[in-house]
């Protein structure tokens, strides 16, 4: 039987391939490896491409392996129903970090709520930081989000360019900004209302 391996990294500038490498130096090899890259952990397993076509090719009694618990969702519940479908199509789950543990096995099924609570956990903590620290800054004066590419000058100019006829697409050129900047500073009424 085949040999199935899942990788996933959340951001684009991240790569699977130590991940892959992991799971060949534990002394799989690999038949077939899929990856995520650039999809968050709180996408649902089902929701993502690369695991809806691994889920799609492997056959029951196949094994799949994975580094990591949070590989597979660091949601408990998507983990869980996860780990569910494929020990009803008796596909093995092997998570590196956990050693030789059967996930269908009572003692399993225990293991695996608990690390998918706390990965859960984790994971609500990290929001919570993120949130206590962009409040901090905002508190603090701090200007959020993305730096404006156009000061208050700029935006009159624009504005009343265009009161005067000049079009969306010549003060976009002018200016060296997109036509949807400049239609948003133009004519905000009529971006706001699409």
């Amino acid at each position: 039987m085949a040999v199935f391996a899942y990788g996933r990294v959340s951001t684009r500038d991240q790569t699977t391939e130590n991940q892959r490498r992991e799971i060949e130096a534990a002394g799989y090899a690999i038949g077939f490896w899929f990856a995520d890259e650039g999809v968050s952990g709180k996408v649902p397993a089902a929701q993502r491409p690369q695991f809806a076509k691994m889920m799609q090719q492997i056959r029951d009694g196949e094994t799949l392996v994975v580094t990591k618990l949070d590989r597979l969702g660091r949601d408990a519940q998507d983990i869980g129903a996860t780990i569910k479908a494929l020990a009803a199509r008796r596909i093995e789950v092997i998570v590196l970090q956990l050693g030789k543990l059967d996930l269908a096995s009572a003692a399993g099924k225990l293991m695996l709520n608990m690390l998918a609570a706390v990965a859960e956990m984790e994971r609500d903590l990290l929001v919570e930081r993120t949130q206590a620290g962009l409040a901090r800054a905002k508190a603090e004066g701090k200007t959020l989000g993305r730096p404006t590419l156009t000061t208050d000058a700029d935006r009159r100019a624009i504005t009343e360019a265009h009161a005067s006829g000049v079009s969306i697409s010549a003060l976009a050129r002018l200016h060296n900004l997109s036509r949807a900047t400049v239609m948003r500073i133009a004519k905000p009424d009529a971006s706001a209302a699409a």
